[in-house]
């Protein structure tokens, strides 16, 4: 009997709607943090996400499941650009960073994909995967209050056991209902956990007064401030060459995808259609006045733990997501939603993710007795989780690429250059037929 709605199938409306919102407040908070710490609006980051979701999707053929949301890997140069040249000539770069995805799509779509399966051989997929869960175990733990040393202005005034208290029940009621929930609610226990988590945190008093004012005083209807691109070559320049960073990134959470659904999704709709998607939900970002978008893990957690694959319930979370951002007190509700809520979550959701990276490991048998697997996922596994970083300046503005990205190229180039047999391995087997010619 089959336990999962798979990619094209499409659910009740009134099912629908709630796996939907599921999606949506699993990707809201990272989303809208990129615009408030560049200086933007997360009414425009929320309409770019979700029309950027739609085509996404159209460039897929639908057949592929992710949502599109604000990256992170471009806040340095995006404020280095707009203090630098303005927000407007920012925005000529966040289409040039979509330009260079798109370039990159054809190329792959003539050349194929076998050579991308040839640098990234399971061994290198699955620590990329890990990486991708593990990376983040740090901004879950923040969010979660359980790092001391970590303050944010939005929880000022919040008791830190409040804050705690409603991470932990949101964690609580997200695992619980993920083992235990049945029928419907069985495919929506983070929705569930965050609702609660939200309820808790009134009753502990971990919504700041600024965020109850600000739901009380928003419109009921309210226009995203959308701003036109000015061109300015050297914004374009400063920004394009970080979607080298992001493409990496981007090419892990496809092969996580791949992982979760049990589909290989660089053959249909093929890879290059993944990328194009990206890139033409950046331009249309950056055309409209929002941030660069990526592919979320956040939302590939949600589908792993629902095992509810549907690209429809993912358009209807970027359907409510553009609805969203036109209404102000529910913009302002998701906009505010306490850091611990997301906290709990998270390290429900990250987890998930990297331990889909070991999944990957045990399907396709990587055999950690040869030394080159064992070299490759190890390096991989602590330059991507350990903070390692490489920074440089482009045109006089900090470019880094540091996590995913840079595991991810320096494990395609171990897996390049190292043999597949080492030197020792190789000795082996000749003492073992000496050992063995002595015994006969």
């Amino acid at each position: 009997m089959k336990n999962y709605v798979d990619v094209n199938e499409k659910l009740p409306i009134l099912k629908t709607i709630p796996l939907s919102f599921q999606h949506l407040f699993a990707m809201v908070g990272a989303t809208i943090l990129v615009p408030m710490l560049t200086g933007m609006s997360p009414s425009i980051a929320l309409f770019a996400s979700g029309v950027g979701t739609l085509l996404y999707i159209l460039c897929t053929k639908a057949k592929l499941p992710s949502y599109i949301g604000s990256s992170f890997a471009f806040i340095g140069p995006m404020t280095v650009a707009s203090s630098a040249y303005g927000k407007q000539a920012m925005l000529s770069g966040v289409i040039a960073a979509g330009i260079v995805y798109v370039i990159v799509s054809l190329i792959i779509s003539y050349t194929g994909t076998n050579w991308i399966n040839k640098l990234l051989p399971p061994v290198v997929v699955g620590a990329v995967v890990i990486v991708i869960g593990l990376g983040l175990a740090g901004v879950a733990i923040n969010w979660a209050g359980l790092n001391e040393a970590f303050t944010s202005p939005s929880m000022e005034g919040v008791p830190r056991w409040a804050w705690i208290a409603v991470s932990m029940i949101t964690l609580g009621v997200g695992v619980l209902g993920t083992m235990y929930f049945k029928g419907f609610l069985g495919v929506i226990p983070i929705l569930i956990a965050m609702i609660t988590g939200y309820i808790a945190a009134f009753m502990l008093g971990a919504v700041p007064d600024e965020s109850i004012n600000k739901i009380l005083q928003a419109p009921l209807f309210q226009l995203p401030p959308f701003m036109a691109p000015k061109f300015n070559l050297n914004a374009m320049i400063l920004m394009a060459p970080v979607s080298f960073v992001t493409l990496a990134e981007h090419i892990g959470h496809v092969y996580v995808v791949n992982n979760v659904v049990g589909k290989d999704f660089t053959k249909d709709p093929g890879l290059h259609k993944s990328i194009l998607g990206d890139g033409v939900a950046t331009i249309f970002a950056g055309l409209a006045g929002g941030p660069p978008n990526t592919t979320y893990g956040e939302n590939i957690g949600v589908m792993a733990i629902t095992r509810v694959y549907s690209v429809w319930v993912i358009g209807g979370a970027a359907i409510l997501a553009i609805i969203l951002s036109f209404i102000g007190p529910v913009a302002a509700i998701i906009q505010t939603m306490p850091m611990p809520i997301m906290g709990g979550v998270s390290i429900l959701l990250f987890g998930i993710i990297a331990s889909s990276g070991f999944r990957v490991f045990v399907e396709d048998k990587v055999d950690f007795s040869k030394k080159r697997n064992l070299v490759i996922s190890s390096v991989i596994i602590v330059l991507g989780i350990g903070g390692a970083a490489i920074k440089f300046t482009v045109n006089g503005a900090p470019v880094e690429i540091a996590g995913v990205a840079l595991a991810t190229l320096v494990g395609i180039i171990l897996n390049i250059i190292l043999p597949k047999v080492s030197k020792s391995e190789e000795e082996v087997p000749n003492s073992l037929d000496d050992k063995e010619s002595k015994a006969v």
